[in-house]
């Protein structure tokens, strides 16, 4: 975790959030799955004029009344509240009723008729129960579990719920709270929104992205059997092309906002530009070089550690381009300590001499750090330092406030001279290509070796532990944070990219053995089908490591 010293924004208390649920109403319509919707009034204090799923906050009386409710036996007490609320919200806002008789009828017209939608929390059940209705809590399955976004005044923490409408009922808003009932496709309702004219908020687009997927209420229900949520999420917001823009956690963004802005404030900018460094940190900003591309992403990013009174390290100078390197020179007030690259690949270490030589024409010159380019090494990658660093060796920068001290791994793998850094006072990553934001890295034999590279993997686990690592600054790509319902670290990363890793290994070796007299090409096109055919040269360079790890019998 990042010192508190060295945050950007001071700390502050998000509100607290209220306990709520959330019911999505399906059936099976002309077209396929619909999911039943509403607008909320223009006067509510929360998502006003939204298109929103029948929900509202659990009232204390709500778990009071689990002897009026059926249950599955697998179904835990605060799931059964949920539901309770979910089914009394969805009658008091539309007069939809999940309740059955004793002999298993679903409540009709007349019994929706008998009953006072206005009622209190602790009434509803009660009068269900006196016309010998059961509340149908076992038919009421977790879909998702959302968690309003930090930065908000009014947070709430939801159950998305799923049950199925009843076929004889009709809902009929309360125009109070509710207006405008309407069945839609969920793709409908995101086309909709793209357009223009169905306003809906950020976990309702969520929600339907994923249950666009599914083709029937069955299939939905099926999905949620399993009593767990499709995912939990507490998104973060930022600014991107000028607009607020928000995102879950296993989106690239999500880690850079989490690191910035952590308890929750809205001020970090998203966009890719080459022109401005940007703080992720006091003690740590980026600076990316204008080299996007296929292989870059939006270009390489360098890094400067360090502060005005300690001076910088720069990390990875990138290409040998003059206006990116004079920008880094000055984002550092021109006090460079150290240069470091963490391999030699062409959009990383050929920046490294002349930003020493910009250096030393103001009064100094850093060494260049790193390790030199094996003889495997392409052409365009062969580097020698001014300095070899050592495996687990320190670069220290002292200020009157605090150290900066940057750890040394090597990391062979993606190159047979990568390095990576740990910040150890902060818990910072610095993870070069070895591990990137929205893609897996490259490992291009001969210099790259897969084997090596899945065992520097269990190397940065291993750092992780030790210095209790929550954030991976890649070369390329966003800061990293945390995955789908993962601890809030860099481990979960990591775990994920070895297990994709070894997933893509075992897909490579059954096309090896289904397809023995194959050649690459064969090969590359059944492994990484689920790749656009336009990466394939470069999934060709991975394929032939995986290949070779096969054959060595490591796999």
């Amino acid at each position: 975790m990042p010192r508190s010293t060295q945050l950007l924004h001071p700390r502050r208390e998000a509100a607290t959030p209220l306990s709520a649920a959330t019911v999505l109403l399906l059936r099976d319509g002309p077209q396929g799955l619909e999911v039943l919707m509403t607008r909320r009034a223009m006067s509510a204090s929360f998502a006003p004029g939204a298109y929103v799923f029948p929900g509202g906050g659990v009232d204390a009386a709500d778990a009071h009344s689990h002897p009026y409710a059926k249950r599955r036996s697998t179904q835990s007490d605060v799931h059964l509240t949920q539901a309770i609320a979910a089914i009394r919200e969805s009658f008091e806002e539309l007069g939809v009723l999940l309740a059955r008789h004793s002999d298993a009828r679903l409540a009709d017209a007349q019994d929706i008729a008998a009953l006072d939608r206005k009622a209190s929390a602790a009434q509803f059940a009660t009068q269900c129960h006196a016309r010998g209705l059961q509340l149908c809590a076992d038919e009421v399955f977790v879909l998702a579990h959302w968690i309003t976004d930090r930065d908000l005044p009014r947070r709430f923490d939801v159950p998305f719920l799923v049950a199925r409408m009843p076929p004889e009922q009709t809902p009929v808003a309360d125009e109070k709270e509710q207006f405008e009932p309407v069945w839609i496709r969920p793709a409908d309702a995101l086309a909709r929104h793209a357009q223009g004219n169905f306003f809906i908020i950020f976990p309702t687009i969520r929600t339907l992205e994923r249950l666009q997927s599914h083709a029937s209420v069955d299939s939905v229900m099926a999905a949620c059997a399993n009593e767990t949520p499709w995912f939990t999420s507490c998104p973060r917001a930022g600014w991107l092309h000028g607009k607020e823009a928000r995102y879950m956690e296993h989106e690239p963004p999500f880690g850079e906002l989490a690191l910035t802005c952590p308890d929750g404030q809205m001020l970090h900018h998203l966009d890719w530009q080459t022109e401005q460094p940007v703080a992720l940190t006091k003690n740590v900003q980026r600076l990316t070089a204008p080299n996007p591309g296929v292989m870059t992403g939006p270009g390489t990013n360098s890094y400067l550690v360090g502060d005005p009174d300690s001076g910088y390290i720069a990390i990875d100078p990138g290409p040998a381009d003059q206006e990116h390197l004079q920008r880094l020179w000055r984002a550092a007030g021109g006090d460079i300590r150290f240069i470091v690259c963490t391999h030699s690949h062409p959009d990383h270490s050929p920046g490294a001499k002349p930003l020493q030589a910009l250096c030393q024409q103001h009064g100094h010159r850093p060494p260049v750090l790193g390790l030199s380019s094996a003889a495997t090494a392409r052409a365009a990658s062969e580097f020698t330092p001014d300095r070899e660093l050592g495996d687990g060796e320190l670069l220290v920068l002292q200020s009157q406030d605090a150290p900066h001290t940057l750890r040394v791994v090597h990391t062979p793998g993606h190159a047979a001279n990568h390095l990576c850094l740990v910040l150890e006072e902060d818990g910072l990553l610095f993870s070069g290509d070895h591990v990137l934001n929205g893609s897996t890295t490259v490992v291009d034999p001969p210099d790259g070796d897969m084997n090596d590279y899945l065992e520097s993997l269990d190397k940065l686990l291993a750092a992780c532990e030790q210095d209790h690592i929550e954030f991976i600054l890649p070369a390329h790509g966003y800061v990293l944070g945390n995955l789908w319902g993962e601890p809030f670290d860099a481990r979960a990363c990591i775990d994920r990219l070895k297990a994709h890793r070894l997933q893509r290994e075992a897909k490579i070796l059954a096309v090896m053995q289904a397809h023995p007299e194959g050649s690459l090409d064969d090969w590359v096109k059944l492994a990484y089908d689920d790749v656009p055919d336009r990466m394939w040269p470069v999934a060709m360079r991975s394929l032939m490591a995986h290949v070779a790890r096969i054959r060595a019998g490591l796999a």
